[in-house]
């Protein structure tokens, strides 16, 4: 099969990969129908994580292929979305509702890597969510979304107590920034405020429901989120970025005991205890549960009462995956999506 490799920083190259087969009982080979380049994929190519000829992508829809003897709840025909986190789905922590925490938690990215025709997805059953049916083409893109970006910015509106009669502030405007952007929306957020400098993605931030839209960073996007709320800051924060401008951007709109939701991989980021400490905020975050939520957004994407898919502002074929790294790294795109 042809799969995604990239061999350092920079260095990213399509090529014939072994075709995965079943090791373990509880595995299923899924052949893919869509797949696509995360944010996250980026620190490898930036040279923040070490790539080393490492199978890339982490997101992933499509038909089942083949399953293990222990497999139950999917089985060959079915068309699945899987969490970008292995998870059992039964552990005690899978059943406290943080499956990315799962005691045989395993990133697929780097590892299974997704970028690819086929992939061995382990503990299928606790991973894999079957949909309804064989989704109409269209829906693909946003049922791709659901297994990572979706998923994560719902889980960072969630993790901020986003909903009705609260005023969520959104730090970040990529994929999951705008994604979390439509999870508060759908959790009946009072007003939701994008803090985004492109006009594109603003134009979407209120496609998905953003009421206000805030350019300015740092102490001063801090200063106009307390100027649109009163003096007190934001009930809800989402962080959706990682870096230390946005962490305490985030942090400072946040009002006293507000909720700040944290889902960008941060790297680099150093907090003093003492600002955290006056701050008087709940803070949760890290890898999202994503598997928590995927039967709910699956259901909303099946009855199109969401429409995450128009996160894709760039589609390519497997082929010319190089070409999407660079388009993002360049922020040429937001989000590519490629095609199998």
């Amino acid at each position: 099969m042809r799969g995604v490799v990239m061999y350092k920083a920079g260095d990213v190259r399509v090529q014939d990969r072994d075709d995965p087969k079943i090791v373990e009982p509880t595995d299923a080979i899924v052949r893919l129908t869509a797949t696509c380049i995360c944010g996250s994929d980026l620190w490898p190519y930036r040279g923040v994580e070490p790539a080393d000829h490492t199978n890339m992508g982490h997101e992933y829809a499509g038909v089942v292929e083949e399953v293990g003897s222990d497999v139950k709840n999917v089985k060959v025909g079915d068309f699945v979305v899987g969490s970008f986190v292995i998870s059992d789905n039964t552990c005690e922590i899978c059943r406290s509702g943080y499956q990315s925490g799962c005691v045989h938690r395993e990133f697929v990215a780097q590892t299974v890597g997704t970028q690819a025709e086929k992939a061995r997805i382990p503990h299928a059953d606790g991973t894999l969510v079957a949909t309804p049916g064989q989704p109409a083409p269209e829906l693909i893109p946003s049922l791709l979304a659901a297994s990572d970006v979706l998923g994560t910015g719902w889980y960072g509106a969630v993790a901020a107590d986003a909903g009705p009669g609260r005023t969520v502030a959104v730090v970040g405007d990529g994929a999951v920034g705008l994604m979390a952007v439509l999870a508060a929306e759908q959790l009946g957020a009072e007003r939701i405020i994008a803090m985004s400098r492109h006009p594109e993605r603003q134009e979407l931030a209120r496609f998905y429901g953003a009421t206000d839209i805030v350019e300015e960073r740092g102490d001063e996007g801090v200063a106009k989120i307390k100027e649109l709320t009163g003096g007190l800051g934001a009930h809800s924060v989402v962080e959706a970025v990682g870096t230390q401008e946005s962490t305490m951007q985030a942090i400072g709109a946040t009002r006293p005991g507000g909720h700040l939701g944290f889902v960008g991989v941060n790297y680099d980021v150093t907090i003093q205890g003492i600002d955290l400490f006056f701050a008087g905020i709940h803070v949760e975050g890290g890898p999202a549960p994503v598997r928590r939520f995927l039967p709910d957004l699956i259901q909303l994407v099946w009855d199109r009462r969401i429409d995450p898919g128009r996160v894709f502002d760039l589609t390519l074929p497997l082929a010319e995956a190089a070409e999407g790294y660079k388009a993002m790294d360049e922020r040429r795109a937001t989000k590519v999506l490629l095609t199998l």
